[in-house]
């Protein structure tokens, strides 16, 4: 039973993070009243780069970062408690696991781009650095404040903190500052300074191509849909129903909700520069160490 957990844990994510992508897409061209491409393209993107020629002008390690970089987010969502049910692995898992994990896959994007050795590949590195220092802090934040509440680090006790011990002035502050941060989080626009097409051109990604480049748009796929299952998760605890299948459907209509609100923000604000949006980073942070703190004085 628990491994059959784990398998459907991998298969909602990897089967409808592009369907969530696609409906972004799809949002952004309507607010711009555009057409737009339809609901499914990112599944005909991810089957088209898998068929094309890998070209690999780095060395081991640019070969390597894509598949790391997968690799890591699928580790994140065997572990995280899909309709709020534990598995085994979830049993076992503590947030210190999940965050080291997900930095690993900013730190793969940073590996490929440096052993790419192009210039607007080393801008975009730089600036996706920056944006994990910056912004990685209030990740941390948001599930420490869960580990305080729920008094332990496991992931099964600390993501339902909130349900178990009410909110409060620090959650409801935690929660501003991790929609603040969701555009950080997922690179969408005005965050989406490290690839910022027209600037630099991809960025990150510039060398890459084929089923390399398909696995690192994956990547950003699953991640964008891990944390808006994990704001769902966190701070609406009131979507459960008691029953498994139906809290996966829940959680499902919540992290669509959350997709909605990505799309509206990233299409009708204009991307920052790389000083204002560290600027603004700043103020996540200390308003994040604030929610910490009235969390610790059962504020």
């Amino acid at each position: 039973m628990d491994i059959l957990l784990i398998v459907v844990n991998v298969v909602v994510f990897l089967g409808l993070a592009p369907l969530f992508e696609g409906i972004i897409r799809k949002l952004y061209a309507k607010v711009q009243s555009r057409k737009g491409p339809p609901i499914v393209q990112p599944y005909y993107d991810l089957i088209k780069l898998l068929g094309k020629e890998r070209l690999t002008p780095g060395n081991v390690a640019f070969k390597l970062a894509p598949m790391m970089a997968f690799a890591s987010i699928v580790t994140v969502i065997m572990l995280v408690p899909l309709g709020f049910k534990v598995n085994i692995l979830t049993q076992y898992a503590d947030i210190i696991t999940v965050i080291y994990v997900l930095t690993l896959g900013g730190v793969s994007v940073l590996l490929g781009a440096l052993s790419s050795r192009n210039t607007y590949a080393m801008v975009g590195a730089s600036r996706e650095m920056i944006t994990m220092i910056m912004v990685e802090p209030v990740l941390a934040m948001t599930l420490i404040m869960g580990a305080l509440k729920a008094k332990g680090l496991a992931v099964s006790t600390s993501f339902f903190s909130v349900g178990d011990t009410g909110y409060g002035w620090g959650v409801a502050l935690m929660l501003v500052v991790f929609l603040m941060a969701l555009q950080a989080f997922v690179g969408r626009q005005p965050f989406d300074i490290s690839e910022a097409e027209i600037e630099i051109i991809e960025g990150p990604f510039i060398e890459y191509s084929g089923p390399y480049l398909a696995l690192f748009k994956y990547f950003m796929m699953i991640k964008q849909m891990f944390y808006a299952f994990l704001f769902v998760t966190v701070f609406m605890p009131f979507l459960q129903t008691g029953y498994y299948l139906a809290n996966i459907g829940t959680q499902l209509g919540g992290i669509l909700a959350v997709v909605v609100l990505i799309s509206l923000v990233g299409s009708t604000n204009p991307r920052l520069r790389i000083e204002q949006a560290v600027r603004y980073y700043a103020v996540l942070i200390l308003l994040s160490l604030t929610a910490v703190g009235l969390t610790v004085y059962g504020i």
